[in-house]
């Protein structure tokens, strides 16, 4: 190392952060590009028909959808461990980045110079994504908090900075894709390409401005570095767990089947919901047709809006605070609330396929979800830093994105059960099936969870207990830095 230090500050932060957010963000604009128009492209007619797409069924796709977001969850252990232990953080993030924007590349590759071979060459595209996208996305956030020293008190403000980047991001990626698209006539490649720049630009900003502003952080391995702190320090590793932490390990578990149930819901937003915004919802207003894309963007509006007043009222509760699995089965029902938006969505059609249900519908429905994530989201990483033993605490971060991996995976087999052939009435009759039964199995969930409540937190022995001496812009700031933490590794 050169000893090299970041350089200068900006709004009493480090300028570095900033570098940060907006590579960050450039890629976060890249992500929800690709997602908000995946399996649109992928159910869109042939091209010999007129259409852009590759003429898969919903069922197909939407399976598709959940097998890929599932290995977005799965890879970045690996690129965790690699940057850990090979190459350092900054390096490990150029190669992931140009990965990703390779495999965006590859996906607009125009079929008529790949004919006959459009599948393949979508799914080296996809394969270039995940593998990029692992390499990437574990280690931005932890660069944000290796710009400051232990303790700085301004750690949970820079995650408020970096988690606007990330939603900024995703809020103009779904709109620029959906009018872009929209203006090249449903030319999915064009979105793709569209993606593929957004995270060319995060990498040339990266390229530039790092070694500046970042000085030498990210560039030695975590574990080296680790090593050279404990080299005098006898530390025994093989210690057997005690019943304390035995406990704290079952109320991870426990929950972690629970956060199971909601992200498999959530997550029909990119899949099944998307697909019924484009087929089966009254988009117009007045004669300007909103792009299907649009909706994708309303989970990170509301997130932008909501993030500082969810927070501070937990705040105001004092005493009457709920605890994590309280907060968790209220998730649970502000999911279920979401989908019954989507049955009255479905009621409103009365079976007929051929009419439109009100946008209205579909807006309720991501505001209810959204401020069922600001319920758990910020409570899961939180949860799992204060209950798992030091010594393993990794491999209960590692468990805790395997269950939310399992979770986009069962929701893609879920969302699948609109069915590979059929009538739209049929189709139309089946997704009713889904958000009705994604509804009940959330409030049963819920109830359940509720009941367990007080004996998770006996389970926790203490480590639930909360200081409510906290001003509510320090507990804004305190939940939203694991919040963006859980986003930037998040699809």
């Amino acid at each position: 190392m050169s000893g090299a230090k970041p350089q200068g500050t900006m709004l009493g932060h480090p300028t570095g952060l900033f570098l940060l957010f907006t590579t960050e963000m450039w890629e976060r604009f890249s992500y929800y590009a690709m997602r908000a128009i995946l399996v649109l492209y992928l159910v869109d007619k042939v091209q010999s028909d007129g259409g852009h797409g590759l003429g898969w069924n919903q069922a197909d796709a939407i399976s598709l959808y959940g097998t890929f977001t599932g290995l977005v969850y799965l890879t970045p252990l690996l690129g965790g461990w690699i940057a850990d232990n090979i190459l350092g953080q900054r390096k490990t993030i150029m190669i992931g980045g140009a990965l990703m924007a390779l495999g965006q590349f590859t996906l607009a590759f125009p079929h008529s110079l790949v004919p006959g071979l459009e599948t393949e060459m979508f799914y080296l595209g996809l394969f270039t994504l995940v593998i990029g996208n692992g390499l990437f996305k574990p280690n931005i956030s932890t660069m944000v908090g290796d710009l400051y020293e232990e303790g700085d008190h301004r750690r949970d403000g820079a995650f408020t900075i970096f988690y606007m980047g990330i939603n900024l991001g995703a809020f103009f990626g779904a709109i620029a894709v959906g009018s872009i698209v929209a203006y090249y006539d449903g030319n999915f490649q064009v979105g793709f390409l569209t993606a593929g720049i957004g995270m060319v630009l995060s990498l040339i900003i990266q390229m530039i401005y790092a070694q500046k502003l970042l000085g030498d952080i990210g560039t030695v391995p975590a574990a080296k570095l680790e090593k050279q702190k404990n080299a005098d320090k006898g530390e025994v590793r093989n210690e057997p767990l005690t019943k304390v932490e035995r406990d704290r390990i079952k109320v991870i578990m426990v929950m972690g089947l629970f956060t199971i149930i909601f992200w498999a819901g959530f997550e029909q937003a990119g899949g099944l919901m998307n697909l019924f915004t484009k087929d089966f919802t009254d988009r117009f207003i007045g004669t300007w047709e909103v792009p299907t894309t649009w909706f994708q963007s309303l989970n990170a509006l509301f997130i932008v809006i909501f993030a500082p007043v969810i927070a501070p009222i937990w705040i105001r509760l004092g005493s009457k605070e709920p605890n994590s699995p309280v907060k968790f089965a209220l998730a649970l029902f502000f999911l279920a609330v979401g989908f019954l938006f989507m049955i009255g969505a479905v009621l409103e059609l009365g079976g007929d396929a051929s009419s439109k249900s009100s946008m209205w519908w579909l807006v309720g429905a991501y505001f209810f979800h959204t401020i069922g994530e600001l319920c758990l989201s910020p409570i899961g990483l939180s949860m799992v830093t204060k209950l798992a033993p030091l010594r393993i605490m990794s491999l209960m971060m590692g468990a805790w994105f395997l269950f939310i991996a399992a979770a986009n995976k069962i929701g893609g087999v879920v969302g699948s059960f609109i069915g590979h052939t059929g009538t739209a009435e049929e189709q139309l009759a089946n997704a009713m099936g889904i958000f009705a039964g994604i509804a009940i199995t959330a409030v049963v969930s819920g109830i359940i969870l509720y009941f367990m409540a007080d004996k998770l937190v006996d389970w926790m022995h203490g480590a639930e207990s909360s200081n409510h001496e906290h001003t509510a812009t320090e507990a804004f700031e305190e939940e939203i830095a694991v919040t963006a933490e859980h986003e930037a590794i998040k699809h």
